[in-house]
């Protein structure tokens, strides 16, 4: 009987979210026969300082991202709605713009 690595098991991606309701962030990634055990050794890994409150795991495989290369046509058509841009809101009276 063979016995299974850490290296044979599914990646998962680790978004950690620090204290204050701040987003969460990408952390790093995680090998786990499961999420509960992805979950486990993402708080091992990435939770040990306390410095998070909230950890989500991810499998790698269920990412979808754009690449660098899609970047002009990709975006595109976001850019050809004007009304998106904040020039064209007025600030109210009282509100503090940082």
């Amino acid at each position: 009987m063979s016995q299974m690595t850490d290296s044979q098991w599914p990646l998962w991606e680790v978004f950690t979210q620090p204290g204050g309701g701040r987003p969460h962030e990408h952390a790093g990634s995680v090998h786990a026969v499961d999420a509960e055990h992805a979950l486990q050794n993402a708080r091992d890994v990435y939770g040990r300082r306390g410095e998070a409150v909230n950890i989500w795991v991810v499998p790698s495989a269920a990412i979808c991202a754009s690449t660098p290369e899609d970047m002009g046509p990709f975006f595109d058509p976001g850019n050809e709605k004007a009304y998106r841009h904040p020039q064209f809101y007025k600030v109210p009276q009282g509100v503090r713009v940082f």
